[in-house]
Parts: structure tokens; C-alpha cells; sequence
């Protein structure tokens, strides 16, 4: 949601930035925009829709210098447009800002400034920052490092900016609260992003800044951290683990369809190094040091959003099913507004591909408040969830760049199924003989899912032309694989913009049944072996009423063939398992309906792939 990227240094910074927004392009965003400094004028170009119309209008003007900042803008305050484009100027000229976030405060300041002869231009709320600037630089004769920590105490909300002036070309400042922000740091430059994507080519040394932080950097190669209180910080500078060809196509038509087929290597390196096989145990020793009070917990609370709260949902099956401990499953955007009944006997899990979801670190800072133990779930090392909790487990899926979550969401659940195999084992809930058992089929699970999609493909394929133009879908399951239709039909709405909801299959009969008839696809997913019967049942109720049936199921399942339209065979594994299996097929199905339909894969409508904002 959003994206910033600068810097400060001896190339040319143009390359660097166009490169870079297009490497945010994947967080979602309807505008961007440049502003470089070059001998003492501000170059600015800014433009709604993609990155590519930005770099068309940049060709037509000349465009250089050595410091300069970029921004995708996800539209907040003010509808998409050039005028609402970041980056944003004062009224005298000299400062340039770029924001992700939004300032909760921003019409009172405004007003303020309205009546001291400010003019403002845009509908955002962004645009009270570099006159704030200004006004204070006024007021205070001071220098731009001053006036930004100064504007930052004075503004409510959430903020990661990137400000320069031309009065001080050699300056490039940073600062954030609850939107993340990260410094590159190389050589002779500096560069500030929201992510990696648009460093890694650069350096791989970054410090991650921390709420209510601000970076100076200068062009001599110092730099400086602070609080915006003043309080100066000692930076703890990290190498980051991320490489260049991960984030690149790498010969795929699009990020989601490789990162489909990532998934027998995410999950095998989401598990490596966790099991011994050899003596069926299970090392997480993220988890180690909190043992003891994870063990005593009176319940297991998971807050997440979107497909990890799917994963929740999962993950509350597998940890009640196999470790028999009492788990609940929260919205986190909905969690600190309901007022919870939690205390210090509470563990919350919180769930993140990004580990920078809003909703999700304000249920977290609410529970620490409570006095909770927090643990985090979290795809990107040193993000702000991992950060601000006091323990987990990262899941090693590697970067995910499509919007649409795939790879990351069966990242989690498999390292979820470790955690509830590890609290099992420490609760003696399951015999020696039955972890091993569980343990070797996670073990197979990579080669069964690599062998799945190359027998699986092309059907999906033909079954994507055929229901291409379908208005409606419903994905129904039982038992673990209920979440797992939740999770296939909210695939579908993502990236093909088709209507789709998930039921649990016996709910059928409550409402849905209602919609079936021969233009309605049913998706089942029968390839859990505890609920089979059950679920077949409920295919020969959609079956009578005409309905298109296409099923999941398990290998040499004849019963099914019998009722279904289309059937998309997956290996047989235990049921803990199935849903991943079963995510497979319903993946590629979202992935060339969407395809079928001209839809952006990649970068869906109105999606952005980190919700950094409430």
C-alpha cells in the first residue's frame, strides 16, 4: 500500500527511482510521482495510473541530479489524480515530501494554515506536511532536520516520509510511525524504501527504522538517527537475506503463476531445519525461551486479516485437533474495537505475510497493553510484527510480489502445522508413533505438491475457458478444508473480480442452495478422508439442482467422478495436510479464470499488497 523510494549519492538518481517504484508496483497504487534536485531547481513529475505512464511523461522532460524521491500512492484522502500524485511541495518551493500512511489531524492543521496564507492544492492530507515544514522553518529559523521532528510531534496518524529542500541539497531525510521504512546503505549513497525490492541491487546492508524515528542522511556519507524527540539512536545495521532473482519473473508470465510453483520449495524451507526425523522432534527455537508459559496458556488467540486469517483458521484446527489446546481466531482489524476479554494468561499468535499490517500490529500493541505473551507469524525478516513481538517463527516462503497471496498463505500453514505437532509433543497429546507418521508426510508433502501441479494444470486450464463467464461461484468444504474454500473463493474475487463466498458444505442447506442452478460452479473440496461421505451428500444436493460441480479430490476416488462435472485429482495425505493440497488446484483456477478474463493478475484493482493503514 503505497510505496516510497529515494536517494542521495553520486549517480543519477532518475534510473534508481523509476526502477525502484517499479519494483513497489506489486504493493498497490494508482498514481506516482518524482521529484529530483539539480543545481538549485526542483525537477517534479507526478501522474495518475502505472509507473510506465510516469516514465512516458519523464521522457519528454529532462530529468537529472543525485538526490531525489519517488511514490506509488494508494489512494486515501482526494480520488486518484495527477493534482493528488505524490511527491507533494511547499508553497515557497524549497521542500518536497513524499508519505505513506495517513495524518489523522490533517484538516485542523490545515485550517491552521489556511489562515496564516497557506494555499493547498490537493485533496490530501499529505500536503499539510511540507508546509508545516515551512511554517516551522519560519517561525524557528532552523534547519530542515529540525523543522521535520518538529512537524512530526505536531501530527497525529501514521507516517513514513521522505523529505528534501533545496536549500539544502546535500540532505535526504526519513522518518516513519507505524508505515514501514528501511535506509540502504551503500558506498558512497544512501537510499530509503519501503521494503527491499528497490535496495537489493544495490546493497545489502539496511537499518530498519523504528516508530517515531528520523534519519538524516548526508551526501559526505554520514548520517544520523533520532527520535523525533531528539533522543539519538544507536543503528543496528542488518544484511538482508533477500537476493535479486527472487523478486525477479525468472521466465514466468507473472509473479503469482512462479510463485504458484515456489511452493514445494517455500514449504520445504519453511520446515528445514525445524524436524528431526530421525528422532521425531520438533526444534522451533523461536518458541524455546516461552516454553514453559506457552504450556501453562489458558488459550491461543490468532489475529490476523485476509488470507491469514485463513491460515488461522487452519491453524486453529490443527493446534485444538492435534494438540488439544483451546484456540480462537480473531479479525485483528475487528479485535481492539470489540473489547476483548484477555489477560496474561492469553497467548496471541499474530499472523503477517508482510509483517507490516496495521490492523494487525494495533491487536498486537492492545494485547501487550493486557500483559499477553505475543508471537509472530511473519514472511519478512525484520518487519515491523516480528519486531514488536516477543517471539515466533518466520515462514521463509521468500518474497512474495503477486497481490493475490499463495505461496506465503501454505508458508504459514505448514509452519503452523509444526507449531501444533510442537505443542503436542510437549503436551503428550499424540503418540510417538502418530508424530512420526504426521512428520514424514509433511516431510513428502513438497514432492506430492510438485507432482500436483504438473498433473493438474492443464485441466484447470480448460476448466478456467469454460467458467471464465461466470458471474458467481460458491467453494464449499468440511473440517480443515472449510477455510481452504474460504481461501479459494477469496482468491477468485482477488484477482478475476468474479463473486465468490466459501461455506462450510453442511451450511448449504442454511442459504446458499438458494443460488444453485445450472449457470452456478460449485467448487467441493472432498479430498479430506474424515468427512467424505458427508461432503459427497452435499454434492449430490447440488448435483439434483442442476449445478456445475467441480470437485478436489483425493486419487481413485470413483464415488465422485459419478456426480461431478469436472474433477481435479490431488495426492491423498492426512487431513491435517489436505488443505494445501486441495489450495493448489483452486489457486491455478483463480489464477486462469483472471488470465481468461484480461484481468491484471499481479496487481489487481483497489488491492494493495500490505494494508499499512486502518
Amino acid at each position: 500500500m503505497c510505496g516510497i523510494v529515494a536517494y542521495i549519492g553520486t549517480k543519477e538518481a532518475y534510473p534508481i527511482l523509476i526502477k525502484g517504484l517499479k519494483r513497489l508496483e506489486y504493493r498497490g497504487y494508482d498514481s506516482a510521482g518524482v521529484a529530483l534536485m539539480n543545481n538549485g531547481n526542483i525537477s517534479l513529475i507526478k501522474q495518475k495510473g502505472k509507473v510506465s505512464e510516469l516514465e512516458e511523461l519523464a521522457t519528454k522532460a529532462s530529468i537529472t541530479g543525485t538526490l531525489g524521491i519517488g511514490h506509488t500512492r494508494w489512494a486515501t484522502h482526494g480520488p486518484p489524480s495527477q493534482i493528488n500524485s505524490h511527491p507533494h511541495i511547499s508553497n515557497n518551493g524549497d521542500i518536497v515530501v513524499i508519505h505513506n500512511g495517513i495524518i489523522e489531524n490533517f484538516q485542523s492543521i490545515k485550517e491552521e494554515l489556511t489562515r496564516r496564507g497557506y494555499k493547498f492544492i490537493s485533496d490530501t492530507d499529505t500536503e499539510v506536511l511540507p508546509h508545516l515544514i515551512e511554517e516551522i522553518q519560519k517561525k524557528e529559523k532552523c534547519a530542515l532536520d529540525k523543522a521535520v521532528r518538529l512537524a512530526l510531534n505536531e501530527v497525529t496518524g501514521a507516517y513514513a516520509i521522505a523529505v528534501f529542500s533545496k536549500k539544502e541539497p546535500n540532505i535526504l531525510i526519513g522518518a516513519r510511525k507505524g508505515s514501514p521504512l528501511i535506509v540502504g546503505i551503500g558506498e558512497t549513497e544512501f537510499f530509503l524504501a519501503s521494503d527491499a525490492s528497490p535496495v537489493i541491487e544495490y546493497t545489502k546492508k539496511v537499518i530498519y527504522i523504528n516508530d517515531e524515528e528520523m534519519v538524516t542522511l548526508n551526501r559526505d556519507g554520514n548520517f544520523e538517527l533520532k527520535t523525533i524527540q531528539n533522543e539519538e539512536k544507536t543503528p543496528n545495521i542488518q544484511e538482508l537475506e533477500l537476493n535479486l532473482e527472487s523478486i525477479e519473473k525468472g521466465g514466468y508470465d507473472h509473479f503469482m503463476l512462479k510463485e504458484i510453483h515456489e511452493q514445494p520449495k517455500s514449504i520445504y524451507d519453511s520446515v528445514r531445519g525445524r524436524v528431526d526425523l530421525t528422532n521425531g522432534k520438533i526444534k522451533l527455537g523461536g518458541l524455546e525461551e516461552y516454553k514453559n508459559r506457552i504450556m501453562a496458556s489458558r488459550r491461543i488467540v490468532i489475529v490476523a486479516c485476509g488470507t491469514s486469517w485463513h491460515a488461522g483458521l487452519l491453524a486453529e484446527y490443527m493446534i485444538e485437533d492435534l494438540a488439544r489446546a483451546n484456540v480462537e481466531v480473531e479479525y485483528a482489524s475487528e479485535f481492539r474495537y470489540r473489547n476483548p476479554v484477555i489477560d496474561e494468561d492469553d497467548i496471541i499468535i499474530a499472523i503477517s505475510q508482510s509483517g507490516e499490517t496495521a490492523d494487525t500490529l494495533a491487536a498486537i500493541e492492545m494485547a501487550k497493553q493486557k500483559g499477553c505473551l505475543i508471537l509472530g507469524v511473519c514472511n519478512v525478516v525484520g518487519s515491523s510484527i516480528p519486531r514488536a513481538s516477543h517471539a515466533g517463527c518466520y515462514t521463509h516462503a521468500g518474497p512474495e510480489i503477486g497481490v493475490a497471496s499463495t505461496k506465503a498463505f501454505t508458508a504459514q500453514v505448514s509452519v503452523f502445522f509444526l507449531i501444533a505437532l510442537w505443542i503436542a509433543e510437549n503436551k503428550n497429546t499424540l503418540s510417538k508413533s502418530r508424530l512420526n507418521q504426521l512428520l514424514h508426510e509433511l516431510e513428502i508433502l513438497p514432492s506430492k505438491i510438485e507432482s500436483l501441479l504438473k498433473s493438474c494444470e492443464e485441466k484447470v486450464k480448460a476448466i478456467a475457458k469454460e467458467y471464465k463467464d461466470a458471474t458467481n461461484f460458491l467453494y464449499l468444504g468440511r473440517g480443515y478444508n472449510f477455510p481452504a474454500a474460504l481461501e479459494g473463493a477469496l482468491k477468485l474475487k482477488e484477482i478475476s473480480y468474479i463473486h465468490a463466498e466459501g461455506y462450510p458444505a453442511a451450511e448449504m442447506k442454511h442459504g446458499p442452495i438458494a443460488l444453485i442452478d445450472e449457470e452456478m460452479p460449485v467448487v467441493f473440496l472432498v479430498n479430506n478422508i474424515s468427512s467424505h461421505e458427508k461432503t459427497l451428500s452435499n454434492v449430490q444436493e447440488v448435483a439434483a439442482r442442476k449445478g456445475q460441480v467441480i470437485a478436489i479430490a483425493r486419487h481413485g476416488d470413483t464415488q465422485i467422478k459419478k456426480l461431478a462435472k469436472h474433477v481435479i485429482e490431488v495426492p491423498d495425505t492426512e487431513d491435517c495436510l489436505s488443505p494445501i493440497l486441495a489450495s493448489i488446484p483452486l489457486q491455478l483456477l483463480s489464477y486462469y479464470i483472471a488470465l481468461e478474463r484480461g484481468c491484471n493478475v499481479d496487481q489487481p484493482r483497489n488491492l494493495a499488497k500490505s494494508v499499512t493503514v486502518e
